[in-house]
C-alpha cells in the first residue's frame, strides 16, 4: 500500500530497543481504521486507506519532531456490508472489526502504553470505533481517542452536498495518486438531498433508515466526482492535514480533569 508516513513516524519501522526506549507514558500511538471496498467505476478500492493514509502522513510532517507520536500500521479492512454486491469489497463482520482493534489494543496495553488514538476515515466503521474507544480505555485503562475524516475542515468551496456525499475524496486522489482514477468513468448518485426536509434521513439525524450502497447507487458512486479537480485535492488536503495536526498535538498534551 503506497504511504506517505514519514519514515522516522512510522513505528513498524522502529525495532523493540527503540520501542522499548519509547516514554510509555506519553507516547501517542495513531491506529488508522478504513476500507478496501467499492467506490465507483473511476476509483481504486483502497481510496479510504489511501486517504487515511495521505491526510494522516501530512498531519504528521507538521509536528514538532520532539513530540513522540508514531503510526501504526492500518487495519485496512473495515465493516463493509453496505457495499457487498459490488466486486472486490472485503468486509468484516462488527464482531471480527471489533475484536482485532481490541487485540491491537491489548497487545499496545500489554507494552505499557497509555495513549492509543482510533483514526477512522470509513463511514461504517464510526460507530464501532466509538464503542472500542470506551471499551479500551474501560478495560485497560488506556487514555483512548478517536478522530473521523477530515478533523472538521471545512473546506470552502464544496456544496453543502458535495461535502456530505461526494467531490472530495476524488479530489484527494486526484491529488495523490492520479494514476488509480478513472475520469473517464464518473457517474454520480445521492443517497438523499441534504435540502429535502424529510423525517427519515439516511445517516447522522435523530431517525435514520438503514441502506445498502445497491439501494440507491446501480454504480457504487455517491456524490458528483466531476467538479473534482487535483489542485482542490492539495489545498483541502493541507487543510485537513493541518486541523490533524492539531488536534494529535491537543491529544498528546491532554490530561483529564481528575487525573484519572
Amino acid at each position: 500500500m503506497k504511504t506517505w508516513i514519514p519514515d522516522e513516524r512510522n513505528f513498524a519501522y522502529l525495532t523493540w530497543k527503540q520501542v522499548d526506549a519509547l516514554p510509555r507514558e506519553s507516547t501517542l500511538l495513531v491506529l488508522s481504521t478504513a476500507a478496501i471496498e467499492q467506490h465507483g467505476p473511476h476509483l481504486p478500492l483502497a481510496t479510504d486507506t489511501l486517504i487515511n493514509n495521505l491526510l494522516l502522513g501530512k498531519a504528521l510532517e507538521r509536528l514538532p519532531p520532539e513530540m513522540p507520536i508514531y503510526a501504526l500500521p492500518p487495519v485496512c479492512y473495515g465493516k463493509s456490508n453496505e457495499h457487498i454486491g459490488f466486486p472486490g469489497t472485503l468486509s468484516l463482520s462488527a464482531q471480527t472489526f471489533l475484536a482485532v482493534v481490541r487485540d491491537l489494543g491489548a497487545s499496545l496495553a500489554a507494552a505499557g502504553f497509555k495513549k492509543l488514538v482510533l483514526y477512522n476515515t470509513h463511514g461504517g466503521n464510526t460507530s464501532l470505533v466509538d464503542v472500542l474507544a470506551r471499551d479500551l480505555r474501560a478495560e485497560f485503562g488506556m487514555r483512548t481517542f478517536s478522530l473521523f475524516g477530515s478533523g472538521g475542515a471545512a473546506f470552502e468551496g464544496v456544496s453543502a452536498q458535495e461535502r456530505t456525499y461526494g467531490e472530495i475524496e476524488t479530489a484527494f486522489l486526484l491529488h495523490a495518486t492520479p494514476e488509480l482514477v478513472h475520469r473517464g468513468e464518473y457517474t454520480s448518485n445521492y443517497i438523499a438531498s441534504v435540502d429535502h426536509p424529510e423525517l427519515l434521513k439516511p445517516e447522522g439525524s435523530a431517525a435514520n433508515f438503514a441502506w445498502l450502497t445497491k439501494d440507491i447507487a446501480p454504480s457504487g458512486v455517491m456524490g458528483d466526482p466531476s467538479p473534482a479537480t487535483a489542485e482542490n485535492g492539495e489545498l483541502w488536503a493541507n487543510e485537513a492535514a493541518a486541523r490533524i495536526a492539531g488536534i494529535l498535538v491537543e491529544m498528546y498534551k491532554f490530561e483529564p480533569r481528575h487525573g484519572a
